[in-house]
Parts: C-alpha cells; structure tokens; sequence
C-alpha cells in the first residue's frame, strides 16, 4: 500500500469518534505504525513480533490483524505475556490500560533496546512510552515521544510526526 493511502487510512479513522472499547482502529493503528518507524537491521529479521503485556481486547484485533496482514515479507506473531519479566526482543510492546502502573518497569527492562513501546493511558507519553493513544475531541489520537524514540534506536518518518502529538 503506498504511503498516501496508508496516511489517508489513519486520517479517516482519526475523524471518527473513538471508544475505549475499540481495539479494531488502535489495531488499524499499530499496523500503520509499521510502515512508519524503521526498526535497526537486527530487528527487521523473521517475524515481526508483537507483545502484550496482560490481557487486553486488543489480542483478538492484533491476532486478525496478524493473519491478514504482514510487515514487508514478514509474518506477524503477537504474543500475550503475563508480566515484564517476561520482555524480550521484539518489534512492539502493547501496553494496556490495565497495566499501566507498571510503566516504569516496562521502560527500564526495553532501556535502550529497539522495541516501540505503545501504550493507551493520559501522561504515559512523558513517562518513556514511544507512542500513547488518547482521546482527543472525542476521537482517538496518539501522542509520539522523540526523545525516546530515539534513545531506543528507532527512526519515525515525517509523515507519522506530522499526524503526532509531539512530547
């Protein structure tokens, strides 16, 4: 799919009012995310993994997301794991609502490694997340921190800042 039609695709579901219960756009999302941030070469290997931390309504939407879709050549594997002892090499860490009291520890295990680290609660931006989903005017935005971003060794190209929340 060709970039313009990728960013029209988050245009048009930026415009329609977002529910916390609908994981469909956060996934339609994520997937878009892909093909905006360029991972380091030891990430771009095998498959593109997605981890959730904890059990999240999003699992269902990010597995069909999964089966229908692949990140360049690669297939996608999403992977619940129960806590954050359990991180570990991947592409992309979901962070659900539920878990994010434990924001801390999820920055401190990824450090420095090249994991996007994706969250969905208010301030959670400014507290070392990549990328945060809000609400915004009623309808589903996300906030994209460049400092940590870039201490995790990934690249965000101009079309995603521009549609960003920069913190």
């Amino acid at each position: 799919m060709k970039k313009t039609h990728l960013i029209a695709l988050l245009l048009a579901f930026s415009l329609l009012p977002a529910f916390a219960q609908n994981y469909r756009m956060h996934s339609v999302f994520i997937y878009s995310f892909t093909r905006y941030v360029q991972w380091p070469d030891a990430y771009n290997q095998g498959d593109f993994e997605i981890l959730v931390l904890g059990d999240s309504p999003i699992l269902d939407e990010l597995k069909a997301m999964a089966q229908a879709m692949k990140v360049g050549d690669r297939p996608i594997r999403v992977t619940k794991i129960a806590s954050t002892a359990e991180i570990r090499k991947c592409n992309m860490l979901f962070v659900p609502v539920e878990k994010s009291d434990q924001i801390v520890d999820v920055v401190n295990k990824v450090n420095t490694q090249s994991i996007l680290i994706v969250t969905e609660e208010k301030g959670l931006a400014a507290k070392g997340s990549d990328i945060n989903f809000i609400i915004k005017d009623g309808k589903l935005a996300f906030e994209l921190n460049q400092a940590s971003v870039n201490k995790q060794g990934l690249k965000v190209s101009n079309e995603l800042t521009r549609l960003a929340i920069l913190i």
